[in-house]
């Protein structure tokens, strides 16, 4: 009968205003909680219908859900480490439970975190949350990975005590060679150059280069020197001796014409390096010495000699000063040495609807059927935003806009125990029938 209907209709609202009063309260209470996504309550009305000319109350019910694609305010910090996205996109996490056990890590991922080395290293949030990345090469550079998996991802270390060096793997000469000591009756001494490199245990070593000129020609300028490099890691032996030419058109005067090579790896046009063995033959260093016609380089003109413009990687063992994590997800450590050093890379995982991931502690989610697959992308490519270091994502409580559902809310429950209260009234009234 309709009375019972609207008893149940009215019990229905206060059930269904009950379930907003608490997703109001959770919002409420984490209006101040870094990176909190509001809560929503959606009311859905039930018809059963009408039959016989009476109306049948259906009632409310609800369905909640956690607005997770709704940006927080970005709020600066004083730490490199504090971290907040600045568009669509997550930071991937796993537990401290997982790491510590060994297990294979569950992928968790979160929109903001105040992440600090443990005392094993283990970069991770009070809560326990700890920040993946995909390991770098000895270079920096970052291997072929999975997009699709997480597999490839690792908790990131970072071991502070412990030094590093980044041995030399490249070494840039440029220098313009006396043109006229290449003369038949010039005085054609060797000119020297030494350049400094650092060892796989990041010791200092030395290149010994000389340019000594090729005199052989009776009529004129002979434009060829021979280059000779010894290394001091390997007793100053020669490591490598090529012959060089220089053009002397009108159009490429002073450039490199050709590259001979006399003793160790040939020359390669295309990058204009010469690789050498260094080290007993346990490292390899490129020596870049210029290609051919171009103004970069080794190149010879009638000007004094001029080693000017020398340069090398790498760096001598140091210490780790600070670690910061840039806009691409690049994990950077830089050294007392100078030496800046990529560990890892962090990408952002994106999934294609946010709101249907499901909410776990720590302000952080997983992904469930209603999200749909992840994706792993680097920071801001794709749909995906940057990361922010120095920075935390605010709560998306709006606390005026609460208060007032928190007003409408009462009111609506009130309004609903009324409905309970008039028809326990009428259903006295039938009851006093039979008296």
């Amino acid at each position: 009968m309709s009375i019972s209907s609207a008893m149940n209709a009215g019990v229905s609202g206060l059930t269904a205003n009950s379930s907003r009063l608490g997703t109001i309260s959770d919002n409420i209470a984490n209006a101040s909680t870094y990176g909190y996504k509001r809560v929503e309550t959606e009311f859905d009305s039930m018809i059963v219908g009408q039959s016989g000319g009476l109306y049948t109350a259906g009632g409310v019910r609800t369905s909640t859900q956690r607005v997770v694609m709704q940006d927080g305010a970005i709020v600066t910090s004083s730490h490199p480490l504090d971290l907040a996205m600045t568009g669509r996109g997550m930071l991937p996490v796993t537990t401290l439970a997982d790491v510590t056990s060994g297990a294979e890590p569950t992928l968790l991922m979160t929109r903001t975190g105040s992440f600090r080395p443990d005392a094993n290293g283990i970069l991770r949030t009070d809560s326990g949350l700890v920040l993946m990345g995909w390991p770098t090469a000895s270079d920096g550079s970052l291997p072929l990975v999975s997009r699709d998996t997480s597999g490839a991802l690792q908790p990131i270390v970072i071991e502070a005590n412990r030094p590093v060096s980044d041995p030399t793997t490249r070494v840039e000469i440029g220098a313009n060679l006396p043109a006229t000591e290449t003369g038949p009756d010039a005085a054609g001494g060797a000119l020297p150059v030494g350049v400094e490199y650092y060892g796989n245990l990041g010791t200092a070593e030395r290149l010994e280069m000389t340019f000594t000129p090729d005199q052989t020609n009776p009529n004129g300028l002979s434009n060829s020197w021979v280059v000779e490099v010894r290394d001091s890691a390997s007793a100053n032996a020669v490591v490598s001796s090529f012959r060089v030419t220089f053009d002397d058109s009108q159009a490429l005067g002073g450039t490199l014409s050709t590259v001979t090579p006399i003793f160790g790896a040939p020359y390669d046009p295309a990058t204009g390096t010469i690789v050498l063995d260094v080290n007993n033959n346990q490292s390899q260093i490129e020596l870049s010495i210029g290609t051919f016609g171009a103004a970069t380089g080794l190149k010879q003109l009638a000007a004094p000699f001029s080693p000017s413009n020398i340069s090398r990687n790498g760096s001598p063992a140091g210490q780790l000063v600070s670690v910061e994590i840039d806009e691409a997800g690049r994990v950077n450590a830089t050294y007392d040495t100078g030496f800046v050093k990529t560990l890892y890379q962090v990408p952002v995982v994106d999934v294609p609807n946010p709101n249907g991931l499901e909410a776990v502690a720590g302000q952080a989610y997983k992904p469930s059927r209603e999200s749909g697959s992840f994706f792993l992308w680097d920071a801001g490519t794709g749909p995906t935003g940057e990361i922010a270091g120095y920075s935390r994502e605010a709560s998306t409580t709006d606390i005026a806009q609460e208060l007032t559902h928190l007003i409408t809310t009462q009111r609506a429950y009130s309004s609903n125990a009324k409905i309970i209260q008039t028809v326990d009234e009428m259903l006295q009234e039938t009851t006093n029938i039979k008296r």
